[in-house]
Parts: structure tokens; C-alpha cells; sequence
């Protein structure tokens, strides 16, 4: 028999989850404007594309909270201060926070709820914990070859993918521009990682 939800401490951690959610979302808009200031479209689209995803798990994490619909609930909780212009340590700080929502967070958030008799909401915090740790490993992933000047060459030929008009290029560096819509290298990503390519069916 479950607790009764408005003396639950999970109602508690949905309301520190969305805030935690709806803030990542604006950090990571603020971050994408950074990029695109800096003529990194790629990581522009990166960190929009993340805020996008953290928008619904902010919203499925609101839904949850429906029982308490036109009340107030008062959270106690630390959240992260991410502003600058060095966009490796902007996604390494990104990560970071990814990681501890997934190792940390939700997993203490879900354990408390199944302890409360809320296994919905249990599953919420495990499977969208789960999503973080990817979100984590694709920041750190674009950490990493911006730190090692990676971001736009390679070692070898590769394929490289102009994000605006779809242009595919070849070698061991993305062009300075895409030869057909003119857009500068910041909007080449490697074909690799570029969406829905290499794919398997």
C-alpha cells in the first residue's frame, strides 16, 4: 500500500527532478547560443538537441505530479551555475551533471520511490537516468576532440557532413566552407556521427 503521495518524499524529488530538468534545458540553450556565437554549429545542435530531450523529461517528471495540481511544494536542492565562453569546459561541465542524474540522483529517486509504493515513477527515474548517462557520454565525446583539436580533422580520411544543406565531403579535414550553401566549417560534423547516417537496419 503506498504512502499517501502528499506526505511522500517523492513528490519531492519530481518537483527537484523538473526544476533540475528545466533548468538544464535554459543551460543548455544558453550553451547552444555560446556555440553558435563562436561559429560551432555542430555543438549548437548538440546542445539543442540535449535541452530538447531534458524539456520532456522535465514534463513527464511534471505529469507524475498531477495529484498535486494547484498546490505549492517547497524543494531544498543544489543546482549547478554552468556560464562561460570555453565551450570544452561548458560540455565537460554538461557531462558531469549528466553523470550524477544518472549514477546518483535518479537512482537514490527511484529507490525511494518503489520503497514509497510508487513503481511508475520508480521506472521514470530509472529509464530516463539511462537516457542521462548517453546524454553524458556524447558531451564527453565532443569534449574530448575539441580538447585534442579533433572537433574538424582527423587523422585519417573520413566523411564530414555540412548539418545545413547535407553536403558530404571527404579527408582528413572538414572543409573551411560547404561548397554548396557556403556555410563555414562549424557546421560540418563527421558522417559517423551525423543523424540517422551509418545506421544499421
Amino acid at each position: 500500500m503506498p504512502i499517501p503521495f502528499e506526505q511522500s518524499v517523492t513528490k519531492e524529488n519530481l518537483m527537484k527532478a523538473f526544476a533540475g530538468e528545466s533548468q538544464a534545458r535554459n543551460r543548455y540553450t544558453i550553451a547552444a547560443q555560446e556555440a553558435k556565437s563562436q561559429d560551432f554549429q555542430v555543438l549548437e545542435q548538440i546542445f539543442t538537441f540535449t535541452a530538447d530531450q531534458e524539456k520532456e523529461h522535465a514534463e513527464i517528471f511534471y505529469q507524475h505530479l498531477s495529484k498535486m495540481a494547484g498546490k505549492t511544494i517547497r524543494i531544498e536542492a543544489d543546482y549547478p551555475v554552468d556560464i562561460g565562453e570555453n565551450l570544452e569546459e561548458l560540455l565537460r561541465m554538461a557531462q558531469k551533471h549528466e553523470y550524477e542524474e544518472y549514477d546518483h540522483i535518479y537512482k537514490e529517486f527511484a529507490e525511494k520511490a518503489k520503497e514509497e509504493g510508487y513503481p511508475e515513477i520508480a521506472a521514470s527515474f530509472t529509464l530516463i537516468a539511462g537516457i542521462e548517462k548517453y546524454h553524458g557520454d556524447r558531451f564527453g565525446k565532443f569534449a574530448k576532440m575539441m580538447e585534442e583539436g579533433r572537433l574538424h580533422f582527423s587523422e585519417v580520411e573520413v566523411g564530414w557532413m555540412c548539418l545545413n544543406c547535407g553536403y558530404i565531403a571527404h579527408g582528413a579535414c572538414a572543409p573551411k566552407n560547404c561548397p554548396v550553401c557556403h556555410e563555414s566549417q562549424g557546421y560540418f560534423i563527421r558522417l559517423s556521427l551525423a543523424p540517422f547516417e551509418n545506421r544499421e537496419l
